[in-house]
């Protein structure tokens, strides 16, 4: 399992260690990912999705995982949550 966020697609970036004596070796830096179950109100069921803290704010600051869905491009999100979203978008045309 990779380590990238379901919802925004945040993924690992890579940096330098530099040492007191400015030598630089690679390293990298890791997205904070947490196993969360978020509630779908629309759908009535409930949804597990490895996010990350940042994601998990934005879903929060927006509302909830169904208006994040709605307001967010198909192209950004894993294939777990494009699948949630155009079941969202046939249950809004019903």
């Amino acid at each position: 399992m990779s380590r990238v966020c379901e919802l925004t697609g945040k993924g690992r970036q890579v940096g330098n260690n530099v040492s007191h004596a400015n030598n630089k070796t690679k390293r990298t830096f890791l997205p904070n990912l947490q196993n969360v179950t978020l509630m779908s109100e629309s759908l009535e069921k409930s949804v597990k999705l490895r996010v990350s803290t940042h994601g998990l704010r934005s879903v929060e600051h927006v509302g909830g995982l169904d208006n994040w869905l709605v307001k967010t491009s198909e192209d950004k999100l894993s294939p777990k949550a494009a699948k949630l979203k155009r079941e969202l978008a046939k249950k809004a045309a019903k």
